[in-house]
């Protein structure tokens, strides 16, 4: 054994080892395919003749005297995304597109930042360096405008060239942590241990460059906030149901999260839970985990984790447990409207108990956060709530 649990009897995990067997042979029956389509890691070299082709191409068409125009998947459309139960969200193979213009007052500033951020990938590629969307907004804060413009042009360029953020060397900067039973060592040869006491480590900013990891853990928590992961820490939740693994992305996951995530699930096939508010927020985040998103659905293979299940807060606890009014919060008309929006994805149809779920929290019109539990004690959560959860099977 490479840990010493100090957790609970070995037949508190019955279930959990039986959900487990469950997952596995959905692997099995699935024959584990490798992934198909969307981005891949290719070589370095493969990015730089990427590159230049596309440079070719517009020095072509400027010798026609034509206008250059970069040719973009639309990932901003539904109509452009299918569904399967092994992947979660992905681009279909023919999707439609569209053109930024060299000559068009709309997109001319956008085709120039594109151009120019291609360039600094090529010397990053070509010099086999590495770079942060940070560094790369810095470099010029004025003409880019703000870190969103260069996140989007970052996931276009990568959506274009069908390769992964990481062949294009660039990284970010991670806000998740994890706690618990794990060691890993990082690409520099830094050992770490996730398993000390009340501090979390915060997730690498290279998920593809960490190896042998090492752990016994039955279940991985992704936890969705940081107060409620913290407040788990506080109370020793990971030694008390040892061994054990607990994630945050500190609310919507960055990239480095979700890629952990994905990279536990692939090297250990352990149960992964969520622990969310019961809101349509926390509900679109437990999604991004699971099936992923519309806009990285070009790297979904890479990203999401379907055997994920939906531990809490469900709507239905807040009734079974008697949780009073005063603890619970009207939906806005953007909850509400956030609540349709995922009731209509086409994953919602393969999910009849987190439908259930949804359409309890619509008829109520009320939404709870995961602190509405303390109204039964401070320590509920860690002490009831999750352990009966995880003993006796109750995710969804």
């Amino acid at each position: 054994m490479a840990f010493a649990p100090m957790g609970p009897e070995a037949s508190f995990f019955e279930v959990l080892d039986r959900h487990r067997e469950s997952l596995l042979a959905a692997l099995r029956r699935g024959g584990q395919e490798p992934p198909s389509g969307g981005s891949r890691v290719a070589s370095s070299s493969e990015v730089l003749v990427s590159i230049e082709n596309i440079i070719q191409d517009i020095i072509t068409s400027l010798a026609r005297n034509e206008a250059p125009a970069f040719t973009i998947d639309n990932r901003s459309s539904w109509e452009n995304i299918k569904f399967e139960d092994s992947v979660g969200l992905q681009m279909v193979s023919h999707c439609t597109t569209r053109k930024i213009k060299s000559d068009s007052p709309k997109s001319v500033k956008k085709f120039a930042l594109i151009l120019k951020i291609l360039s600094m990938i090529y010397k990053l590629v070509q010099s086999n360096t590495y770079a942060t969307k940070r560094d790369i907004y810095y470099t010029d804060s004025q003409l880019f405008g703000n870190q969103t413009v260069v996140d989007n042009i970052i996931n276009d360029i990568s959506c274009m060239l069908k390769v992964s953020r990481r062949s294009l060397h660039i990284l970010s900067t991670s806000k998740g942590l994890i706690a618990g039973n794990l060691r890993y060592i990082e690409e520099d040869g830094t050992k770490v241990n996730c398993t000390c006491g009340a501090t979390a480590i915060a997730v690498p900013s290279n998920i593809q460059g960490i190896r042998n990891l090492v752990t016994d853990a039955k279940f991985v928590l992704i936890v969705e906030k940081d107060a409620t992961f913290q407040r788990l820490l506080d109370d020793n939740f990971c030694n008390k149901l040892s061994p054990c693994i607990m994630i945050t992305g500190k609310g919507v996951p960055d990239l480095n999260t979700r890629l952990l995530v994905k990279k536990l699930w692939d090297t250990f096939h352990v149960p992964v839970f969520t622990l969310v508010d019961a809101d349509p927020h926390g509900i679109e985040i437990m999604c991004i985990y699971k099936y992923g998103s519309m806009s990285m659905s070009f790297e979904a293979h890479h990203l999401t984790v379907p055997a994920i299940r939906w531990l809490g807060l469900l709507p239905s606890d807040l009734k079974r447990l008697n949780v009073p009014k005063d603890s619970l919060i009207p939906l806005t008309n953007r909850d509400q409207m956030k609540l349709d929006s995922i009731l209509r994805r086409p994953y919602v149809t393969r999910q009849p108990f987190w439908r259930k779920e949804m359409e309890i929290m619509a008829d109520s019109k009320m939404k709870a956060e995961i602190q509405a539990l303390t109204f039964l004690s401070s320590d509920y959560l860690s002490r009831v709530y999750l352990p009966n959860k995880l003993k006796f099977g109750g995710w969804i």
